[in-house]
């Protein structure tokens, strides 16, 4: 199957976006661009809206008629009714954002064959979450995921296990981009929608591995923008987050936060517990994408 370049939705404002930095992965000379496809999701479900409100208007014009019954009106509007396409659920942003969704691990080191580094090598160091977002075999992940492994690994939905590369780092947004060494034929990279225009109690889905258990998908809104988060260490201190309530724990961390449509808005960061338990109290932080994509050149919003 032929895999695709990185995706982007077309859902704007006009709300003005920070300029991106420069990016961490170099491009060769001469290399394509990649393509983008715009989605106007949003717009259509107004446009069906409007369309509505015209029906009801020109049933109420006709009815003065004496040719169109009541019947015939009320038929025409619930037919416009029925016209209006669904709000998107959970589970179909899930299953449009799954095939990107990859489980994060790194290991300090594998050792070589018969050393007792080779056992202890192959249990877990870290875990976390990472997302596709180019066909090329892209990923986006948090930093503090990967940061001292020695060796990372990536599996994907179909259970294709591959050895990735650290190609690119931004301490600043927590974030790591990763480069597979090998793809499964069916891999298809998330689309990418700019945070303009997001607004608190907007739905959104969390999807990720915490605790390595998953894919797991939890739901909520966003419950404010252009947050401060200051890692329980005080090692980390990240601005302009996206705070919102969909439940994340350890583990979801790199995972992509998604809208209905199953739009990437942000890459999962962290998440605030004032006491030592490191579980879920209703406050999660994400990187915009528009951050997450620059760090690798992509900043088309």
């Amino acid at each position: 199957m032929k895999r695709r370049a990185a995706v982007y939705s077309a859902s704007r404002s006009a709300r003005t976006m920070p300029a991106a930095p420069a990016p961490l992965v170099s491009k060769a000379p001469g290399a394509p661009k990649p393509r983008a496809r715009w989605v106007h999701s949003r717009s259509l479900r107004l446009g069906a809206v409007a369309t509505i409100v015209v029906a009801a208007f020109g049933a109420l014009w006709l009815s003065r008629a004496p040719a169109v019954t009541q019947q015939q009106v009320e038929a025409l509007v619930h037919r416009a009714i029925a016209e209006i396409p669904p709000v998107p659920s959970a589970t179909e942003a899930f299953e449009k954002i799954r095939p990107s969704v990859v489980a994060v691990r790194g290991a300090p080191d594998d050792g070589e064959e018969g050393t007792k580094a080779m056992e202890t090598g192959k249990q877990d160091f870290q875990r976390g979450t990472g997302v596709v977002i180019v066909d090329s075999g892209l990923i986006l992940t948090n930093l503090h995921v990967v940061a001292g492994a020695r060796r990372v690994h990536v599996t994907f939905f179909d259970g294709t296990d591959s050895e990735a590369e650290v190609v690119g780092t931004r301490p600043e947004h927590d974030l790591a981009v990763l480069q597979a060494k090998s793809l499964p034929d069916d891999m298809m990279p998330a689309v990418m929608r700019s945070t303009a225009g997001l607004a608190p109690g907007d739905a959104v889905v969390a999807v990720g591995y915490p605790f390595g258990i998953g894919p797991s998908v939890s739901a909520g809104v966003i419950s404010g923008l252009a947050r401060d988060y200051v890692s329980p260490e005080g090692k980390r201190v990240l601005s302009n987050l996206i705070q919102f309530d969909a439940a994340v724990n350890p583990g979801n961390s790199g995972g992509p936060l998604i809208t209905l449509d199953g739009e990437v808005v942000g890459i999962v960061t962290g998440l605030l517990n004032p006491s030592e338990q490191r579980v879920f109290i209703g406050i999660g932080f994400a990187v915009p994408i528009e951050n997450a994509a620059s760090a690798i050149g992509l900043n088309p919003f």
